[in-house]
């Protein structure tokens, strides 16, 4: 299982399928694909795609976003890079660019349609999943996703314990979080409980 999860591994970091469309971004980039995945994880982070700091960094969460995300779960930096325990699967594996107004472009459908599949096979069962976002919020659970990531996340005991859909950790939603107390009163307790149980 191994030398298979590290084949697929492989593969993922030497695709080039979106090199015309990430070329034609503002940002102009090369695709670079952050594949971080190990076998038997205990926890599977579904996120949208890497930004700029991560595309530089070749390691996923590598910014204010993975600190608050990381804070949510209650784990550091040693515990969510240890691929034992953590693997991430974002819907697009590279930087998806910036668009004219400097805006995050939506991750390509491409990735999510070539890779995703493999890899949640190649994993098999992981006892916990984050969902973080619109994108994998929608892909993962259908027509169970309600309208709109608010309504998706506020309905969190639905999924809950072996799937927990969240907001993006970006600072950029804390004004989200501090229209929607019940989140951090709620939600995140529980959350870090769940984490703690599955990695113990």
């Amino acid at each position: 299982m191994t030398a298979a999860l590290d084949d697929l591994r492989d593969r993922i970091a030497a695709c080039r399928l979106c090199a015309d469309r990430f070329a034609a971004t503002a940002t102009a980039h090369a695709p670079r694909p952050v594949p971080w995945f190990g076998p038997a994880p205990r926890v599977l982070v579904c996120g949208q795609a890497p930004g700029l700091r991560v595309h530089k960094a070749g390691r996923p969460f590598l910014d204010p976003s993975g600190d608050r995300l990381r804070a949510w779960m209650g784990i550091g930096p040693e515990t969510f890079y240890d691929l034992s325990r953590v693997a991430v699967l974002p819907m697009a594996f590279c930087f998806p660019g910036y668009d004219g107004a400097g805006a995050d472009l939506p991750p390509p459908p491409l990735c999510a349609e070539t890779w995703h599949r493999a890899v949640l096979a190649a994993l098999g069962p992981v006892p916990l999943t984050l969902l973080i976002g619109g994108y994998a919020q929608r892909w993962h659970l259908g027509r169970a996703a309600r309208p709109g990531v608010t309504a998706t996340v506020a309905g969190w005991r639905a999924h809950a314990p072996q799937v927990f859909p969240l907001p993006h950790p970006s600072w950029r939603n804390t004004a989200w979080l501090n229209r929607n107390p019940w989140y951090e009163a709620e939600l995140i307790p529980a959350l870090r409980q769940r984490v703690a149980e599955v990695l113990a």
